[in-house]
């Protein structure tokens, strides 16, 4: 990865072709700035230049060409960031918040992030940066300055940005963006979308980023929704009979006199268009009916949730989550193929916030290839083996790792980020956490399947575990 500012263009409308016409825009403003096109997920057209002071000065000439044309369409977009570039196209964290700060645009306007800002020295004497203030984008990430680039030929007075602090939302902000989980975000949004799905619910095992997940797919969610999307964190509760005033709480609902709480929640959300995001239902999973109540009462309701298990109920729709894909480590694949890999890409994302310094090269991307491999992709032990960085190169933390065994990882695995649950910060934490949820008869079931080296059949964990009303029951949980 390098540091390079992007040019981003996006079209809202569906137009086959816009990429060629956008291109067509670019080109001289990126012949003259010694840029280049790419290729980059989720844009119309994009150019990276060297410096940021290259980007607003051929974001200008764009922009100017395009007011003098009487072509309005287009937003534009400038950020400076981390990038992952090849022979024709670039991806990365800075794509991803380029992607974020083009769709809180409006046609015509020109977005400038902070990073990107550092090169307004730049501009001709008449062109400038109006500061649109602190905003909060869909990555969930911490509020930043946003810019307007201005010139007394450009178009103004535009709507306000298209931002999470103009929707209603209590979405917790992230410290991270969130790598590789692209398609499942779409999976989750086009479920949602479809009327017939009344529950979303992700499964998947400890570690696998449900909520970061569950809070993304919200907050996309969010400008289509009316009266917001409100995060209900359940994991403090042991008692399903509290989820009604962790909901009311954080709806601020009150309980009126005579009324029972449930009947009130029922009675506010009637007729509300809303989402609720459940997240760690399985410790009250005790609580399903309730969920059937209020979707019963309130057709414009929509439930999200983060459970171990589905909760079985009408309209629910089961969203397994998968650890990332694996890199390839057969041979000594190229850096370029190693680099698009998410599990690598997250990995070598959290080795630099540990260690400034770290770069994945030709020479270690292998070896950050196979302790990503050796972690089964699991995003919460990547990040916790990345942030060992600092003290161990991957050499010395692959060997610190161990062969084989599993369990030798887990005493390098921890060191979470302080701010994080006990439970996420280290892979031990998560494992027991989750185990304590399992009743004493799954607590043995699991304890049986100690004999497995590596996965199995159903048919395996029949012959070994022996109890066909424990076996039946996990089992239905996994088809699920």
């Amino acid at each position: 990865m390098k540091t390079l500012t992007l040019l981003g263009v996006r079209v809202p409308a569906d137009d086959a072709t816009a990429p060629t016409a956008a291109e067509a825009a670019l080109r001289p403003a990126v012949d003259a700035g010694e840029g280049q096109l790419r290729r980059a997920p989720g844009l119309t057209a994009c150019a990276v230049f060297a410096t940021p002071g290259a980007g607003l000065v051929a974001a200008l000439a764009v922009a100017q060409a395009a007011a003098s044309a009487g072509e309005a369409s287009r937003i534009l977009a400038v950020h400076t960031g981390l990038v992952i570039d090849q022979a024709d196209a670039v991806s990365g964290p800075a794509v991803a918040r380029l992607r974020r700060l083009l769709a809180a645009g409006h046609p015509g306007q020109v977005l400038v992030s902070p990073a990107a800002a550092a090169g307004r020295a730049a501009l001709p004497a008449l062109a400038s940066l109006q500061d649109l203030g602190e905003r909060r984008l869909a990555d969930l990430l911490p509020r930043e300055r946003i810019y307007q680039l201005r010139a007394p030929d450009l178009p103004t007075g535009f709507p306000p940005l298209r931002t999470l602090d103009v929707l209603p939302n209590n979405l917790p902000p992230q410290i991270h963006p969130l790598v590789g989980r692209g398609a499942e975000v779409a999976a989750g949004l086009a479920r949602l979308r479809d009327p017939a799905t009344r529950v979303l619910t992700l499964t998947g095992p400890v570690g696998t980023g449900k909520t970061r997940l569950a809070i993304q797919i919200a907050a996309e969610l969010l400008p289509e929704v009316a009266d917001g999307a409100w995060f209900i964190s359940l994991a403090p509760i042991q008692d399903p009979a509290l989820v009604p005033q962790a909901i009311a709480s954080v709806l601020d609902i009150q309980e009126s006199q005579g009324t029972v709480l449930d009947a009130r929640l029922r009675e506010v959300l009637r007729d509300r268009r809303i989402l609720l995001l459940l997240d760690n239902f399985e410790q009250v999973s005790e609580a399903a009916p309730l969920v059937a109540a209020l979707l019963d009462a309130a057709p414009g309701l929509q439930v999200l949730v983060t459970s171990r298990e589905p909760l079985r109920l009408p309209g629910e729709f089961p969203l397994a989550l998968a650890p990332l894909p694996l890199p390839s480590t057969l041979g000594r694949p190229a850096l370029a193929e190693l680099a698009q890999n998410p599990a690598v890409q997250l990995f070598a994302l959290r080795a630099q916030e540990a260690d400034p310094s770290f770069l994945l090269t030709a020479g270690n991307a292998p070896t950050v290839a196979t302790i990503c491999a050796r972690l089964d992709g699991i995003p919460l032990a990547i990040e916790l083996a990345a942030a060992r960085s600092k003290q161990l190169p991957p050499a010395a933390l692959l060997a610190r790792l161990g062969g084989r065994s599993r369990r030798a990882a887990l005493p390098v695995l921890s060191g979470g980020a302080p701010h994080l649950p006990a439970r996420q910060q280290t892979l031990r934490g998560a494992i027991g956490w989750s185990y304590q949820l399992l009743e004493p008869d799954e607590q043995a079931l699991f304890a049986q399947l100690g004999v497995f080296a590596s996965g199995c059949t159903l048919a395996a964990v029949a012959a070994v575990g022996g109890d066909d009303e424990v076996v039946s029951r996990q089992s239905a949980v996994v088809s699920d």
